[in-house]
């Protein structure tokens, strides 16, 4: 079997590729061991951040260090046993996460965030998925007027700097907006321009129709069989053989898989995280997603209930799940708002695909022809899929790009 593309990974990124090129006139044939969605995109805060122009860096307070190096907060946790393997990557995280660097790259991070909304919208519109994002905006709430008042004008910078939006809102506004959280609060600040996702998975499966409806194919296969051939590329799938002119790995944090093999030694790494799903006690409701900022947990409404969202666990990507976070958020959370019984039969785990410049990996491979790399969003995946699929598609067919794509590509390492 031919095709002109072949898209591997079945992901938010991976599918928003695939509708991309296939709008755009090129065969495409998307290639996952699994369903699609089904890993990280499955579960996330359900955001599409656009006020994210800042990417998750690392805490360079000593405070805050001595705290994490207690290894006993909810927002953050590490497997002593990965530290040897992770120590390069953290080094270099924390270097790029210093605040000079991070506003530069902050800089050149804001194009692919400032096109998260609107571009989402566009695919859910022709999905029939705009139903799946509320417009709401999301809130962060403050148990001090310290910490309020030092994210209150972290935030002013950024709406100076971005045009990004927020509402500061005393402690009645907070009880406005969210009148069954139980928590004694100071008050909050609501990001009015970012939506939010009630399903990420059926969100993603929402776009999965759209490229089977443009005539895109599914097929199980597995990544590991990639072959580069004299006209281009191979892999073996439930299909048969599939041979490609192009092949775009989009495997988030199994990227390696595919890179590796082929004598790419990217600085990839994963920060892991974990959900559960919770029955609202009576007639609580939580209207937006909602983040504890002092506690580092996250509570989102969803179709399924109150997901419950933790932190990040830094640890190796196959080792065995060890929800601790979700442990040490549970009571916290009950007591903030009235959840009651879990959902879920048991907590859930993705992994975050991370470089240490905190900024995804887009563009063309530097030693193959034809070979197109889109992977490493950290915790942007959802916000990102969209933008970075038209991105990148718009490179593949030689259109003129929707932004500059330069800072994104593989050989800024």
């Amino acid at each position: 079997m031919r095709t002109d593309v072949v898209v591997l990974g079945a992901g938010i990124i991976g599918v928003s590729i695939a509708v991309h090129l296939q709008k755009r006139g090129r065969s495409v044939i998307l290639v996952d061991k699994r369903k699609p969605g089904e890993e990280t995109s499955y579960g996330n805060a359900g955001l599409i951040q656009r006020e994210g122009v800042y990417p998750y860096g690392f805490p360079h307070d000593f405070g805050a260090l001595l705290r994490y190096a207690l290894n006993n907060t909810v927002d953050a946790h590490y497997h002593l046993s990965a530290l040897p393997k992770l120590a390069p990557f953290l080094f270099q995280y924390w270097m790029h996460s210093r605040p000079e660097k991070h506003k530069a790259i902050a800089r050149l991070y804001a194009p692919l965030i400032e096109h998260s909304v609107t571009e989402h919208n566009a695919l859910a519109e022709e999905a029939g998925a705009t139903g799946l994002i509320r417009p709401t905006g999301w809130v962060k709430v403050f148990r001090t007027q310290a910490a309020m008042d030092e994210q209150v004008r972290d935030a002013e910078k950024v709406r100076r700097d971005f045009g990004v939006h927020f509402d500061a809102i005393d402690r009645a506004g907070v009880a406005e907006r969210e009148p069954s959280i139980k928590a004694d609060l100071v008050g909050g600040l609501h990001w009015t321009d970012p939506s939010s996702v009630s399903d990420p998975h059926h969100l993603t499966m929402a776009y999965v129709g759209l490229f089977e409806r443009l005539g895109g194919r599914l097929a199980a296969g597995d990544a590991k069989t990639l072959e580069q051939t004299a006209e281009g590329w191979m892999i073996q799938t439930e299909l048969g053989p599939v041979q490609a002119k192009s092949v775009v790995v989009a495997l988030g944090a199994w990227a390696d898989v595919v890179t590796k093999k082929l004598g790419y030694n990217l600085p990839l790494a994963v920060k892991r995280g974990y959900h559960m799903h919770y029955k609202p006690q009576g007639n609580a409701v939580l209207n937006r997603p909602t983040l504890d900022f002092e506690r580092g947990y996250f509570l989102a409404p969803m179709s399924r209930g109150i997901r419950l969202t933790t932190g990040a666990e830094f640890a190796l990507r196959d080792d065995a799940p060890t929800p601790v976070q979700l442990g040490r958020a549970e009571p916290i959370a009950r007591e903030f708002f009235p959840l009651g019984e879990r959902v879920d039969p048991h907590p859930w785990m993705g992994s975050r695909p991370c470089t240490p410049d905190m900024m995804p990996i887009i563009g063309p491979a530097s030693k193959h022809k034809d070979l197109w790399f889109s992977f490493g969003h950290a915790h942007h995946g959802l916000t990102l899929g969209p933008i970075t699929g038209r991105l990148l598609a718009e490179m593949m067919t030689g259109e003129p790009t929707v932004i500059d794509p330069t800072p994104y590509r593989a050989d800024r390492f």
